[in-house]
């Protein structure tokens, strides 16, 4: 079952939010600098034109401080207070070397990662109002940042070089890249036409797992050791064209279930916890943990078990087979290319907002399941 949300924009909407605080608000950036606020109810609240009226690319709220909405437009950000849009709390100009894409907000609440055209992931500090680090490592466009939960200063990136890597503040040098045109390297003469461009990454609400939208059409799962080092890699093929969307859904039956959108208007549910990749993380957590047990609160170092084609060196075991059947739980014909999907519990019950061309975002219940 679905539903569209009509009286917030005029233009094309891009991106979306949702609110974790107790209001349920959810807010939209569009073509043409609008952003709208909106109750669960579909209503739209409020809405403003950004300065400029630059297109808003991408809307996040603070998860320490849901009273905090983050909307990114060329070059800068701006703050603002959800419940009246009418007065901008501040604007970080020029936060961004080119037009920023992606915004990140660690748990607590204090730093703000920005992903731009450049290829630069830039750092800020909220409370100071400054940049206060420069990542340069993406050759190309960087798409997408996120912070890894639990883990404050750590977050990672991706981008049109085909290239995730992961970073540890505050240093400015990736602990690892991992280039996704490995996981293509058997994958014929169409992925000449179609390279792993990342558009979109996520990260799995227990911090270890990062899934990855690429071009060619699927998403590339990484998985990461206890020492954040590069343990077990995998792909498998979600949309006949483009992927542009995948985020991870942590009010369901387990962390492990992945909603994607893509270029063929598709817009899909998957079950990862049988994955190898998520699989071989959760045996061994539950392994650590029985370890841990046994000990019976001694005071001894527990060395992690090593998981199915972990190798001594820390390198990842490369489990990338592109041609897995692999199916969906639930899939919708959205009809039109995916711009954004945004997973959200409204009124109690499990949804995706999906934005798209249009100037109307569609909300897709998940109660089938």
């Amino acid at each position: 079952m679905s539903h569209r949300w009509f009286g917030g924009h005029a233009a094309p909407v891009l991106c979306a939010g949702v609110c974790c605080g107790s209001e349920q608000l959810l807010a939209t950036g569009a073509e043409a600098g609008e952003l709208t606020v909106w109750n669960h109810s579909g209503l739209p609240l409020s809405k403003l034109h950004v300065r400029n009226r630059e297109d808003v690319t991408c809307v996040v709220f603070s998860a320490l401080a849901p009273c905090m909405l983050y909307a990114s437009h060329g070059q800068s950000v701006s703050i603002l207070d959800p419940r009246n849009l009418n007065t901008i709390v501040t604007e970080l100009q020029n936060v961004g070397e080119e037009e920023i894409n992606s915004l990140s907000v660690n748990e607590g609440g204090g730093i703000l990662a920005l992903a731009d055209d450049s290829g630069v992931v830039r750092i800020v500090d909220l409370q100071l109002e400054k940049v206060t680090r420069t990542l340069r490592k993406h050759d190309n466009i960087c798409s997408s940042v996120m912070f890894r939960p639990h883990r404050p200063q750590s977050l990672v990136s991706a981008g049109l070089d085909m290239q995730v890597m992961l970073w540890n503040l505050p240093k400015v040098s990736p602990l690892w890249t991992c280039s996704l045109q490995d996981a293509s390297e058997g994958g014929g003469a169409g992925q000449i036409f179609n390279p792993p461009l990342a558009h979109c990454i996520d990260v799995a609400s227990c911090g270890d797992v990062f899934a990855c939208a690429a071009e060619d059409g699927c998403v590339h799962l990484l998985r990461v050791s206890a020492d954040s080092r590069l343990r077990e890699r995998g792909a498998f093929k979600a949309h006949s064209q483009g992927a542009s969307q995948a985020r991870f859904l942590n009010f369901l039956s387990h962390p492990y279930w992945l909603a994607t959108g893509g270029n063929d208007g598709l817009v899909a549910l998957w079950d990862l916890s049988e994955n190898d990749v998520v699989l071989n993380n959760r045996k061994l957590k539950q392994n650590v943990t029985a370890h841990k047990k046994r000990t019976k609160g001694r005071a001894k170092t527990v060395k992690p078990q090593m998981g199915r084609g972990e190798h001594k060196d820390g390198s990842a075991h490369s489990a990338l087979d592109t041609g897995a059947e692999v199916k969906p739980k639930l899939c919708f014909n959205h009809e039109d290319k995916v711009n954004w999907v945004c997973p959200t519990m409204l009124k109690g019950k499990p949804s995706l907002l999906v934005t798209d061309q249009s100037s109307s975002p569609t909300l897709y219940s998940l109660e089938n399941l």
